[in-house]
């Protein structure tokens, strides 16, 4: 039966592509577990779209952050969603993003939930924009799908070498015992991305426990999994 059914939800998404294509050329504001997101037009919809809010609500279950001292980066932070969590949880939050709508969004939202003593955005490419930083936490939601982006936006759905470059560049922006948690969907190129992180030798070839399952969702149309990921300097994490 869930053969027949996963097909079918897809074909109904698809039917509704041109509605949430609509929503993206005005603004919308959403509201998560009772925090409420302005999205600006041409900004992705983490809540829309379920992959951001599936990740930020992962985030609801680590526990508070025991000291101010506690830090995470939010890569491709769109809307600023995992930013604004992750300060909730207690953390001093950087979110990067290489779309300047998304980074004027992300902070609109972090002044609307009053968390601007414990976020920042700063605009770039990846980890490039907190080169010799280093993090406990770090909040990934990926492109899923291959291919050179067309414009500002589509940087949050196509990428062609972003996975290696992620797997490359994770152990130097993390701390001494710090993970990453990466949201991936069945419906996209999730299996590229674990393999980089397993071929990686500060990571999937450090340690059984370094790439982890912590979450998963089926939603119908695909199946959400929310990795833990850690280097090879601790896995107490």
């Amino acid at each position: 039966m869930r053969t027949l059914i996963r097909p079918l939800t897809r074909f109904y998404f698809r039917l509704w592509q041109p509605v949430y294509r609509r929503r993206y050329d005005r603004l919308a504001l959403e509201t998560l577990d009772g925090v409420p997101l302005l999205m600006l037009p041409g900004v992705f919809n983490g809540v829309l779209l379920r992959t951001g809010a599936f990740l930020a609500q992962t985030l609801t279950t680590l526990p508070l952050a025991a000291s101010g001292d506690v830090s995470a980066l939010d890569l491709g932070t769109g809307s600023g969603l995992g930013a604004v969590f992750a300060a909730r949880r207690g953390f001093r939050v950087v979110g990067v993003d290489i779309n300047p709508e998304a980074v004027r969004c992300a902070r609109i939202n972090v002044l609307l939930n009053r968390v601007e003593d414990r976020v920042e955005i700063r605009l770039g490419d990846l980890f490039a924009p907190v080169a010799g930083e280093r993090f406990d936490l770090v909040l990934f939601n990926p492109p899923f799908y291959q291919g050179a982006p067309r414009h500002d936006l589509d940087y949050a759905w196509r990428g062609t070498d972003i996975f290696e470059r992620f797997a490359a560049g994770l152990p130097a922006a993390l701390k001494p015992g710090g993970r990453a948690l990466v949201v991936l969907s069945s419906d996209g190129r999730g299996e590229e991305l674990l393999a980089a992180l397993r071929a990686h030798p500060r990571v999937g070839r450090a340690s059984p426990s370094a790439l982890e399952v912590v979450a998963r969702r089926d939603l119908g149309n695909e199946v959400l999994t929310v990795y833990s990921v850690s280097s090879d300097e601790d896995h107490s994490l």
